[in-house]
C-alpha cells in the first residue's frame, strides 16, 4: 500500500538551498550517489568481517547505467540496503546520517568506513527531477521498500518488488540537465570522481572490435582500480610501478624526476604519492596537478592550505580521512590537523631531497635544472623549509660546475672580497649575451655563476640577507674592477677637460630610444680591454625586474632604462677619438674655451660676493649680472658642445664603437643595424 508523508523539515522546500549552498558544481551529485553506494558495500563487508552477517557476500560490483529514453540514470549497489524505518531515519530527516550510529557501533574500524559527508544522497537533485530508492535491507526478512520524491518535501512510500539486497538509486534527469544522459559525459565524470574508489564500480560492457566495428563483450566495463599504488606498502614498489602509475595519472606527460611516497598513521592520517615533474621551460609551472582523495573519493585539485604553497607545482596524489570538508567534499577547512600534515609534506620532501643529494650527488647535479624552482620557491616562501633546503641547495657557475653554498663560498672568499670584507657573489643572466662581460671576470680570476631562472632575481636578494656579508653583482653591472673594489684602483690619468671633451664626444652621438637613457663614464681599464662597455646599475635593474611579479613596485617598472657607456682611456682607439678631437677642433674650441673659463671665473666672484651680503642688499642690477653672465656661459657650452658633436658626426671610429657596444648588448637593430653593417664594410675596404 503506498502511503504519503512530509520529509519534516521546517522550510517550506529544502532542495534549492540544498542545490544553492551545499554544492558547487552540479556534476558532484554522481560522486556522491557512487560513493554511497561505496559506503553501502563497505558497511556489508564491515559486517561481514564481524561476523554481524552470514550470508554470502557474492559480486559487490556498484553499476552505474543508463536509459536514455526513460530518461534515467540508475546506481545500484549490493550492500546493506535500507529498511522502512531506516529510509525514515537516514533520508526523510536530514538531520541525521546514517554513518553516525554505523560509526558508533564500529569506531574501532572506522577508517573502513568512507561515509563522513552526510547529506550526499540529497545532491541528487540539483539534476533530478524525481529520484526513486528502491532498496532492500540485508537483515533477515527484510522487504523491499521504493522510496519517491520530485524535489518537495513530500514523497511518497510504497512495497517495491526487489529480490536482492541493497539500493537502486534511479534518478530521472531534469528537462535542463540531459548531458548527464550522455554516455561520453557519465564515462568523463566517473573516471573523474570515481578512479580509484575501493569497491569496482562498473559503467556499460567493455567493448571489442569485431566486423568492422565496436560491438559489446559479456565483460564489465570496470572503471576505477580499487587498490591504487598509493595504498600499497613502499617496500613492495619498484621504480616501474611509480612509473607506471604517474602515466595513469598524466598520461602526456614525460617521465617524472622521481616522487615521495607518504605513509603515515599517527598523529593523522595521510597516504599518497607526490611526484617531481620534469620542467622543460620556466613558463611551464603548472598548478593544481596534485588530487585530494578521501578514503579513495575524489575530492578536489585544488590543494593550497593543505599543500605547502611551493609543493603546489608537484603532481600526485593525496588521500586522508583528517582533513575536514563540507558536505559536498569541494572546500578545505583550516584546522590543527591539516597544519599538521602541511608540515609533514614539507619534511618529507626536504628529508627526501637531501637523501637523494647525499646518497647521488652526481644524479642530483644533473636533476638540478628541474628541482631548482621548486627549491628556490620553497627557500622563498617558507624559512623552515630554507633551514632544511640551504644544505642540498646548489649554485651552478657558467662552467656548468656546482656548489653548495657552503663550497662556493669557500671558492671565493680569497679572491672575491672586496676592501670591505664583502663576499662578492658574481653572476651572468646569460651566458653568451653577457660573454665578454664573463671573460673580462674570468681573466681576473674570478667565478662567474649561472642565475637565469624565473626565481633568481628574489632568490638573490634573499641570499644577501641570509648570508653574512654577501652582495651578488651582475657581470656587466659595472667594469669589473668596480664590481670587486680593491684597494689598489687604479684612476684615469686623463685631465678633466680632457675627460669632459670625450664624454661630449660620445654622449652627442648616443641613439635616442624609447623609455632609455644613457649616461657617459670615462674610467682606466687597461689597454688590453675592450674600448667601450655598455654597464647597468645593478639596484635598478632588480627594481625593475622585482617589480614584474611583487606589488607596490609599479614606480620602478616606469622609470627609464638607465645604462652607463664607459669610455676605456687606455685603450688606443680613445686615444685616438681624443687626439683627433684635439687636432680638428683645437683652433675653434680655444678662443670658446678661453672665453668659457673668464666666464666661469667672473660667475665665481660675482657669487662670492653676493654671498657677503644680504637677500635684501643685492640689488637689482646685480642679479642681473649674475643672470647674464650665466646666460652668456651656457652659450659658450652650447658652442663648444656644437664643435665636438660636429667632429663626432663625422667620425666613423665614434659611431662604430657606441654601435659594437650596442650591438654586444643587443640593442642595435633596424636601421641603425643596417648603417652600421654598411660601415663596417666601408672601413674594411
Amino acid at each position: 500500500m503506498a502511503q504519503k508523508g512530509n520529509i519534516g523539515v521546517t522550510t517550506e522546500n529544502i532542495f534549492p538551498v540544498i542545490k544553492k549552498f551545499l554544492y558547487s558544481d552540479h556534476e558532484i551529485f554522481l560522486r556522491e550517489m557512487v560513493s554511497n553506494a561505496v559506503d553501502a558495500t563497505q558497511k556489508l563487508k564491515t559486517l561481514a568481517e564481524r561476523g554481524d552477517f552470514k550470508g554470502e557476500l557474492g559480486d559487490l560490483t556498484v553499476r552505474v547505467s543508463l536509459d536514455a529514453e526513460k530518461g534515467t540514470l540508475t546506481i545500484s549497489d549490493r550492500g546493506i540496503g535500507m529498511t522502512e524505518e531506516e529510509i525514515n531515519k537516514y533520508i526523510n530527516q536530514i538531520a541525521f546520517s546514517g554513518v553516525t550510529d554505523f560509526l558508533d557501533k564500529y569506531k574501532d574500524n572506522a577508517n573502513a568506513i568512507i561515509g563522513h559527508f552526510g547529506l550526499g544522497f540529497y545532491s541528487s537533485f540539483m539534476v533530478s527531477k524525481r529520484v526513486d530508492i528502491i532498496t532492500r535491507s540485508y537483515q533477515d526478512g527484510a522487504k523491499a521498500i521504493k522510496w519517491s520524491c520530485d524535489g518537495s518535501p513530500e514523497f511518497e512510500i510504497s512495497d517495491a518488488d526487489k529480490a536482492d539486497r541493497g539500493s537502486d538509486i534511479v534518478l530521472h534527469i531534469d528537462d535542463d540537465c540531459k548531458e548527464f544522459l550522455e554516455k561520453q559525459k557519465i564515462q568523463e565524470l566517473l573516471n573523474k570522481y570515481c578512479k580509484f574508489m575501493a569497491v569496482p564500480v562498473a559503467f556499460g560492457k567493455k567493448t571489442e572490435w569485431k566486423d568492422g566495428k565496436q560491438v559489446e563483450t559479456d565483460q564489465d566495463n570496470i572503471i576505477n582500480d580499487v587498490e591504487p599504488l598509493w595504498t600499497k606498502t613502499p617496500s613492495t614498489l619498484k621504480d616501474e610501478d611509480y612509473k607506471s602509475f604517474y602515466r595513469t595519472l598524466y598520461p602526456m606527460q614525460d617521465e617524472p624526476l622521481f616522487w615521495i611516497h607518504l605513509n603515515v598513521d599517527y598523529p593523522f592520517n595521510l597516504t599518497g604519492i607526490l611526484y617531481f615533474p620534469r620542467i622543460k621551460s620556466n613558463i611551464e609551472l603548472q598548478r593544481n596537478k596534485i588530487q585530494l582523495y578521501c578514503n579513495q573519493v575524489f575530492v578536489t585539485d585544488q590543494v593550497e592550505g593543505i599543500v605547502p604553497e611551493f609543493l603546489t607545482l608537484l603532481h600526485g596524489v593525496i588521500d586522508s580521512p583528517d582533513i575536514p570538508l563540507n558536505v559536498s567534499r569541494s572546500y578545505l577547512q583550516s584546522d590543527a590537523n591539516v597544519k599538521k600534515i602541511s608540515k609533514y609534506i614539507t619534511k618529507k620532501v626536504a628529508d627526501r631531497l637531501a637523501s637523494i643529494f647525499k646518497d647521488d650527488r652526481k644524479d642530483y647535479e644533473q636533476k638540478w635544472d628541474d628541482l631548482k624552482i621548486f627549491i628556490n620557491y620553497g627557500m622563498l616562501s617558507q624559512d623552515d623549509f630554507y633551514d632544511r633546503a640551504k644544505d642540498f641547495a646548489l649554485l651552478k657557475d657558467v662552467d656548468g660546475k656546482y656548489f653548495t653554498y657552503d663550497e662556493y663560498k669557500t671558492l671565493i672568499k680569497d679572491n672575491q672580497t672586496d676592501k670591505d670584507g664583502n663576499f662578492v657573489y658574481l653572476y651572468a643572466n646569460d651566458k653568451e649575451g653577457e660573454y665578454s662581460y664573463i671573460e673580462a671576470a674570468k681573466n681576473k680570476g674570478y667565478s662567474v655563476l649561472l642565475l637565469d631562472g624565473q626565481l633568481d632575481t628574489p632568490m638573490v636578494s634573499m641570499l644577501e640577507q641570509k648570508l653574512e656579508k654577501t652582495r651578488f653583482a651582475r657581470v656587466d653591472a659595472d667594469i669589473i674592477d668596480r664590481l670587486i673594489v680593491k684597494d689598489d684602483k687604479k684612476e684615469s690619468e686623463l685631465a678633466k677637460d680632457d675627460k669632459d671633451s670625450l664624454t661630449e664626444t660620445f654622449r652627442s652621438q648616443l641613439p635616442t630610444m624609447d623609455h632609455t637613457e644613457f649616461y657617459v663614464d670615462v674610467q682606466a681599464l687597461g689597454a688590453d680591454n675592450l674600448p667601450v662597455l655598455i654597464t647597468q646599475s645593478e639596484y635598478m635593474r632588480r627594481m625593475k625586474e622585482a617589480s614584474k611579479y611583487q606589488a607596490g613596485m609599479a614606480f620602478y617598472a616606469q622609470m627609464p632604462d638607465a645604462f652607463n657607456l664607459v669610455l676605456n682611456s687606455d685603450h688606443p682607439l680613445i686615444k685616438g677619438v681624443l687626439d683627433g678631437e684635439k687636432q680638428e677642433c683645437g683652433s675653434q674650441l680655444s678662443p670658446v674655451d678661453s672665453e668659457l673659463k673668464g666666464l666661469e671665473a667672473r660667475l665665481a666672484v660675482l657669487h662670492q660676493t653676493q654671498s657677503a651680503k644680504k637677500p635684501e642688499e643685492i640689488t637689482q642690477e646685480e642679479k642681473d649680472d649674475v643672470k647674464n653672465t650665466e646666460h652668456s656661459i651656457q652659450e659658450q657650452r652650447t658652442k663648444r658642445t656644437d664643435i665636438i658633436a660636429a667632429y663626432a658626426k663625422g667620425n666613423k671610429v665614434v659611431h662604430q664603437l657606441i654601435d659594437l657596444a650596442l650591438l654586444q648588448n643587443g640593442m642595435l637593430k633596424g636601421a641603425a643595424l643596417d648603417s652600421f653593417l654598411k660601415r663596417s664594410v666601408d672601413m674594411i675596404k
